[in-house]
């Protein structure tokens, strides 16, 4: 299976980078992993909302050209469906059994999406109503991943 998460921005702070990392060595006894870093846009605090919407859509014309047609799309979305960690495991081994072994997260910039990557998603994954910078939704994201694999090898790692 090849997991994949593309998201916007370069991560600074070594203790995600270390944390990502480590997550990333587990995995790689159940999956290949990788994450694909595209640049985020400026974005000043005082943005009109038509400028808002084209940072949007700019950093999801870069998000879009990492994705390839054959791949299973899960955008990280408030507006997405939450599930529980071992619903998202059951989600990733139905994919890989159904045929779907090339599944790629998207984590978008501080302003969230465009349209045109939420159009491509297969689903929106939420993880709650809460904000979370999207470096620490990296880290979160590569965890529950590891963890949705360690449910579905039946580790008591989850427990």
């Amino acid at each position: 299976m090849n997991i994949k998460i593309v998201c916007v921005g370069k991560l600074k702070e070594k203790y995600f980078k270390d944390g990502i990392a480590e997550y990333a060595k587990r995995l790689s006894r159940f999956a290949k992993f990788k994450i694909v870093e595209v640049p985020d846009e400026k974005a000043p605090e005082n943005m009109s909302e038509a400028e808002q919407e084209h940072v949007k859509e700019v950093e999801g014309e870069k998000i879009l050209s990492k994705i390839k047609d054959k791949e299973y799309v899960i955008v990280t979305a408030i507006k997405g469906r939450e599930r529980a960690s071992e619903e998202l495991a059951k989600e990733i081994e139905d994919l890989g059994t159904y045929g779907h072994s090339d599944i790629t997260f998207v984590i978008g910039g501080s302003l969230g999406t465009s349209p045109a990557v939420n159009k491509r998603a297969n689903d929106l994954l939420s993880f709650g109503k809460l904000t979370m910078p999207h470096q620490l939704m990296r880290l979160v994201l590569t965890e529950q991943i590891y963890r949705a694999f360690m449910i579905n090898s039946g580790s008591p790692y989850h427990k």
